[in-house]
């Protein structure tokens, strides 16, 4: 249904608006209509009262002292006029049916009584009687409510207003709420190291909503930091008897297999040490924050790759502006960004890109790229793309998350994104101040 808004907040807008409107305009009908009777039973009352005392007087009076007396007897929607009117119709309008029979109620016991409409675009009927002396008398009438008051509708539209304002207050207070707990649940981040706490403030369910979601997240961390504890225990547990095992690897007569198990050693403490560095980066206190000159800083480590002889590029703006960041952190998340691009390309290009609100430092390669599918899948810890799941081509899957891990220790953001061209870019966005 196209006319139903998506949003819930003008959904409650809507239903609370339409039922207060609905009610208010309920109220006012009612209002009006009990008004109206009771404007129809003064008006009929008064025509009553004053029409028969009215036509008594004149009817007493000499006929020549009559005409002195039509504007004393006048009124706002009545007159009287002495002689026979205008002819014309019976009148047939609702309207005019209850000034006829009150006329007549009060008159043709006394006097010979008809009645005729006057053509015209309001109703408009003329009582024609005859006095007691002979003489003909019209009654000239003009049935009509008594006008509102001017300042009603002013009234009317100042309640209008007045539920508009009620009614979107009122669904402000219920959603506003609502909206803050789904957008700390859109921004929640297990891995952050500074997750954003909801405060427990506000109407009674607000404060239990937003205690449960506090204590959700301090049990998603208090796991991560267990599951991060076991993995360094286990890691770390394992250099030993690896090591052993190499020195033993080493006293085997066989070459062909001392190869091949110094291989197996090699990726399995690659692993291990991998395993160790992720532990450490979700659950280790991050360093201190420094200034660094960040131009030299990514130049430097470009610098150390070129002397290796790899094909690595640096291209930025000379900026001598201090950057305040944690520079090791900072200088894993680049080397394993650009372990990566040279695995898989033959070439890293880096690019850094400094604005006022915020720096952007891309790492591209040449490479076969990754499926779009699985540009957030590589993010995560031990996922490899490489479907051969060999240690040497698609890595311990690792270097990618520790990479996450540590962005986040800077408040920034590591996105992967397939160039037009062919390959990967990978872009740290971080914050300027």
């Amino acid at each position: 249904m196209r006319l139903w808004p998506r949003s819930l907040h003008y959904r409650l807008l809507l239903i609370v608006l339409m039922g207060l409107l609905l009610a208010n305009g309920l109220s006012v009908t009612l209002v009006l209509a009990e008004r109206m009777s009771s404007a129809r039973h003064v008006m009929l009352g008064n025509l009553e009262d004053d029409v028969s005392t009215s036509v008594a007087i004149l009817d007493r009076l000499p006929a020549n002292e009559r005409a002195q007396w039509l504007p004393r007897l006048e009124r706002g929607n009545y007159r009287y006029i002495l002689g026979p009117g205008e002819p014309g119709a019976p009148p047939a309008d609702a309207r005019s049916r209850d000034a006829v029979r009150t006329l007549t109620e009060i008159l043709a016991t006394h006097y010979p009584l008809r009645f005729t409409a006057v053509p015209g675009p309001v109703s408009h009927i003329q009582a024609h009687l005859t006095l007691s002396d002979g003489s003909p008398l019209t009654l000239d009438l003009t049935p009509r409510m008594p006008p509102v008051a001017r300042w009603l509708p002013v009234v009317f539209v100042i309640q209008l207003l007045l539920v508009v304002i009620c009614a979107w207050l009122a669904v402000r207070q219920v959603v506003r709420p609502f909206t803050h707990f789904t957008r700390a649940v859109d921004t929640l981040e297990p891995a952050s190291p500074h997750p954003l706490t909801l405060t427990e403030q506000g109407p009674l369910e607000v404060r239990q909503a937003a205690r449960a979601f506090n204590a959700m997240q301090e049990r998603i961390q208090t796991s991560l930091k267990e599951r991060a504890q076991i993995l360094a225990a286990i890691s770390h547990d394992l250099q030993t008897p690896i090591t052993r095992m190499r020195l033993r690897v080493e006293m085997a007569d066989q070459p062909d297999l001392r190869d091949k198990l110094t291989q197996d050693l090699d990726s399995m403490t690659r692993l291990v040490r991998e395993g160790i560095d992720y532990a450490r980066s979700s659950g280790v206190a991050p360093e201190p924050v420094r200034n660094v000159d960040l131009y030299n800083f990514i130049d430097t480590l470009v610098c150390d790759y070129a002397d290796t002889g790899k094909n690595v590029q640096f291209t930025a703006a000379r900026s001598n502006v201090p950057f305040a960041t944690r520079p090791q952190a900072l200088h894993r998340i680049l080397t394993n960004l650009l372990d990566n691009a040279l695995k898989f390309g033959d070439k890293a290009d880096v690019t850094l890109t400094m604005r006022d609100d915020r720096v952007q430092i891309a790492v591209e390669d040449n490479g076969p790229g990754i499926p779009e599918h699985e540009l957030a899948a590589v993010l995560q810890p031990f996922y490899r793309v490489e479907s051969s799941r060999n240690r040497e081509t698609g890595g311990t899957g690792l270097g990618l998350a520790i990479a996450v891990q540590l962005a986040g220790q800077l408040n920034g953001e590591l996105q992967l994104v397939n160039r037009p061209e062919g390959g990967l870019s990978a872009r740290i966005t971080l914050p300027s101040a």
